[in-house]
C-alpha cells in the first residue's frame, strides 16, 4: 500500500510539472528581416518583460511564472542576437528595438500592455511607450539607473560579460555591480550574449536620453533595488519629482541591480499590485 501511495504522489507531481510545461509556449514573431523569439505563459491582462543589457529574458523565469499565477498573460521577447531572435545588429537604435516589442504586442491583438524593463530594458520599454503609445498601458522600471551615475560602472558592465577574464575577477565585478551583500553572484556568471550586448550599447548611444526618458505620458512604477549602485544616494526620487502625477516608487530591500534573481517574489508582488491599481483594471 505504501508503494501505491508513493506512486500516486509521484504521478501527481509529474502531472503538475507537465501542466506547467504546457502552459509555457514559444513562438517566433516575424516581420521584414526580423524574427523575435517570444516565450508566452498565463492568461489575463498583458505584461511584457524585457531583460537587461546583454542578457536574455530567461532571467525572468521565476518572475514570469509568478505573474502568470497572479492572473496575467506574460510575454517575454528575446532581444535580437539572443537565442532564436534575429535581426540587424549594426547601427541600430532604440527605435528599432522598440519596434520589435511593439510587433510582439500587436501580434497578441489584446493590448495595450504593461511593459517591465529590467535595467537596460527599461530604456527600450520607455522608447516603446514614446513610439507606440496606443500599445502601452504603463511601464515598470525595474532597477532602472538614475539619469546620471558613475561612468566607471558602465566600463565594468563590459568586463562582467567578458568570458576571457578569470572567473574570480568576473565574480568580484558581478558582485559589485549587480548583487547585494550576501546574495550569490554566481548565477550571473553565464547567460551573457556579447554580440547582442554590443548592439544594445550602440542602439542606446544612437538616441538622445531625452527622447525616451519621459516614456510618453504613461504611468510609471519606479521599482528600485535598495542597494543599487546605478541609483546613487540622493537620486531615489528624481523621477517622482519630475513626473509627480505619473510615478509610483517602490523599493525592494536586500537587492541590487540584478534584482530578478535576488528577490523574484517581491518583484512579482510589487508589479501585480501596481498593475491592478491602474485605471481600467
Amino acid at each position: 500500500m505504501r508503494t501505491l501511495v508513493l506512486s500516486l504522489a509521484t504521478g501527481a507531481i509529474l502531472m503538475s510539472s507537465l501542466a506547467s510545461a504546457q502552459e509555457r509556449t514559444r513562438i517566433l514573431v516575424k516581420y521584414d528581416n526580423v524574427q523575435i523569439d517570444t516565450i508566452i505563459e498565463g492568461k489575463g491582462p498583458l505584461i511584457v518583460l524585457l531583460p537587461s543589457r546583454g542578457r536574455d529574458s530567461e532571467d525572468y523565469d521565476a518572475v514570469a511564472a509568478g505573474l502568470a499565477k497572479q492572473g496575467f498573460r506574460v510575454l517575454r521577447p528575446q532581444p535580437r542576437g539572443m537565442l532564436a531572435s534575429r535581426g540587424p545588429l549594426k547601427d541600430i537604435t532604440l527605435h528599432d528595438l522598440a519596434r520589435d516589442v511593439a510587433t510582439v504586442i500587436e501580434r497578441e491583438n489584446a493590448g495595450p500592455a504593461v511593459i517591465v524593463g529590467h535595467a537596460y530594458g527599461n530604456w527600450v520599454a520607455r522608447m516603446t511607450a514614446v513610439d507606440y503609445p496606443k500599445l502601452v498601458r504603463g511601464v515598470v522600471l525595474a532597477a532602472a539607473a538614475a539619469k546620471k551615475y558613475p561612468p566607471r560602472l558602465s566600463e565594468l558592465v563590459g568586463k562582467s560579460a567578458d568570458l576571457s577574464l578569470p572567473e574570480p575577477e568576473r565574480l568580484k565585478i558581478i558582485q559589485e555591480l549587480f548583487f547585494a551583500p550576501g546574495n550569490d553572484p554566481k548565477v550571473w556568471l553565464q547567460g551573457w550574449w556579447a554580440e547582442g550586448s554590443e548592439a544594445q550599447r550602440v542602439a542606446a548611444a544612437n538616441v538622445k536620453q531625452s527622447d525616451w526618458w519621459a516614456a510618453g505620458g504613461v504611468p510609471l512604477l519606479d521599482l528600485q533595488a535598495a542597494s543599487d549602485p546605478f541609483k546613487p544616494k540622493g537620486t531615489e526620487n528624481e523621477l517622482k519629482d519630475e513626473f509627480p502625477d505619473r510615478v509610483t516608487v517602490a523599493i525592494i530591500p536586500n537587492a541590487s541591480h540584478a534584482l530578478l534573481p535576488e528577490q523574484p517574489d517581491a518583484v512579482v508582488q510589487a508589479i501585480a499590485a501596481w498593475v491592478r491599481g491602474l485605471p481600467g483594471s
